[in-house]
């Protein structure tokens, strides 16, 4: 997972006014694996203070409102030291790492789990079933075969797609809830959790703040992936919540779309930029598990849910998934809200898709 950094690391940054909105226009930039922007809009008085880290190959922040909480600034850094524990217990690019350990194990024996990456696995497993395996952790021979793994994409040989298709099914995947074990039924699967894994590492920070008093709050993590509780500034006492800004996919300069998430998270995903050419034709990483081609047919699926894990996670499934099944699926499940861009008529038109959105969830600000 790529995306764009930031200069700042632990250190406490104040932000005032403009210049708090301004900070807040980068949280969800355009970023090498999903196409979104954010921008909170603070009012003049406002002081925001902000602090972040690299983790997961991107930059992590939270924005709380300055001066609120005394314990605000120690108690984020101590989030941040969570996320690095995530990122060793989750990556696929640490040998030590508790995925890596069932990947290497788990098709000769059972691998037992700490009890909350247990919880996730179980929570992916469950969204393959509900999204028609759109959703897939096992889709890690696929990512591999078609070079996105290392960030050189190409074109795999049909044998070497079978193979690797051969190896993808959640189906495959044997939890077991009493000793939280994990077996794969076939040699050669591998776990991967890009999907879902920085919107799990926001959903524990925000227990963390939580459960230290502190509930106004919005974390970003991977720019595309955010978190909000309580609201920004002035707003905190009525939990108007926090204003994230949503970018054109065509054209990333400019905004299209306010957001008010009011205690829920919100993911993108797309394949913006994140693709390889070959043959005057585009391919993008995001793959479709059942088929092992990218999906196509869609700029970005933007899902707003209760948690960031299932709001990352569907916005990769609804992709997947494409307008006509996405839609159908939000209808069986109207506590989701999505926004999804799709090409219109024209050569460069983009035609706006929603569901599960009440009015003033959202509005469109400028010209599709």
């Amino acid at each position: 997972m790529a995306c764009m950094t930031s200069p700042r690391s632990n250190r406490r940054q104040f932000l005032k006014g403009q210049a708090a909105v301004q900070a807040l226009g980068e949280l969800v930039a355009p970023d090498t694996e999903r196409d979104a922007a954010a921008t909170a809009n603070a009012a003049p008085e406002t002081y925001l203070l902000q602090l972040g880290r690299r983790a997961m190959a991107c930059q992590f922040e939270v924005f709380l409102n300055a001066g609120q909480y005394p314990q605000a600034a120690d108690v984020a850094l101590e989030a941040l030291d969570l996320i690095d524990r995530l990122e060793e217990q989750m990556t696929v690019y640490r040998d030590t790492s508790e995925i890596s350990q069932i990947n290497r194990f788990a098709a000769s024996r059972p691998v037992e789990v700490e009890s909350r990456l247990f919880d996730l696995l179980s929570r992916a497993a469950h969204l393959h079933r509900e999204t028609e395996g759109a959703l897939d952790i096992t889709a890690g021979p696929l990512t591999k075969v078609w070079g996105f793994y290392r960030r050189a994409g190409e074109i795999p040989s049909a044998d070497n797609l079978a193979d690797a298709l051969s190896r993808v099914s959640s189906g495959l995947l044997e939890l077991d809830p009493s000793n939280h074990s994990v077996r794969f039924q076939k040699p050669g699967m591998e776990l991967n959790l890009g999907a879902i894994g920085k919107g799990y590492a926001l959903d524990r920070v925000a227990e963390l703040m939580i459960a230290s008093g502190i509930d106004n709050f919005l974390w970003h993590g991977g720019q595309s992936s955010v978190l909000a509780r309580g609201a920004c500034g002035p707003r905190a006492e009525d939990g108007a919540g926090w204003i994230v800004d949503l970018r054109h996919p065509l054209r990333p300069e400019r905004s299209i779309v306010e957001v008010c998430l009011r205690d829920r998270a919100l993911g993108t995903s797309g394949a913006g930029t994140q693709f390889f050419r070959h043959g005057g034709r585009r391919y993008g990483h995001i793959l479709d598990p059942r088929a092992g081609w990218p999906a196509e047919g869609v700029y970005s699926a933007t899902v707003i849910a209760c948690n960031a894990a299932d709001a990352d996670a569907l916005a990769t499934a609804l992709y997947v998934l494409g307008p006509q099944r996405a839609l159908e699926w939000c209808q069986r499940h109207p506590e989701i809200g999505l926004l999804m861009f799709v090409p219109g008529e024209g050569s460069k038109s983009v035609e706006l898709l929603t569901a599960g959105l009440a009015p003033d969830d959202w509005s469109l600000t400028g010209d599709l």
